[in-house]
């Protein structure tokens, strides 16, 4: 199982982003996939999710109305587009599949990628 994050970057506060994530090396489309959010000393904190045929996409709270996530079944890819970015979405950006939908659960915890870098400054 591997995930490639890509897309991340330096933007300033009120700009944009869109990460890109590639997995591979399971059933892609039977998961749920989720991006995942860590700063430094802070556990990974869920910030959307998207069920395997790509409806029902769920927000944090902190990026609802400002994210949208989308995925790609026959590329394996899953797409977060970040508008309106404020300094506290610096952190480091991973994917990964749910065990179930909702359920927070990470269904490869041994395979995170290297992640993409956002940091958000003016």
């Amino acid at each position: 199982v591997q995930f490639v994050e890509s897309g991340g970057g330096l933007v300033q506060p009120g700009g944009s982003l869109r990460l890109s994530c590639t997995a591979s090396g399971f059933s892609f489309r039977r998961y749920t996939m989720a991006w995942f959010r860590q700063t430094p000393g802070n556990e990974r904190e869920l910030v959307a999710e998207i069920s395997g045929g790509g409806g029902s996409p769920n927000y944090a709270e902190a990026v609802k109305g400002r994210f949208t996530m989308s995925r790609d079944n026959p590329k394996n890819t899953v797409i977060l587009q970040m508008n309106s970015l404020k300094h506290e979405d610096t952190a480091v950006y991973y994917c990964n599949a749910e065990v179930s939908y909702a359920s927070g659960i990470v269904a490869f915890p041994n395979s995170w990628g290297q992640g993409a870098q956002v940091t958000v400054s003016s």
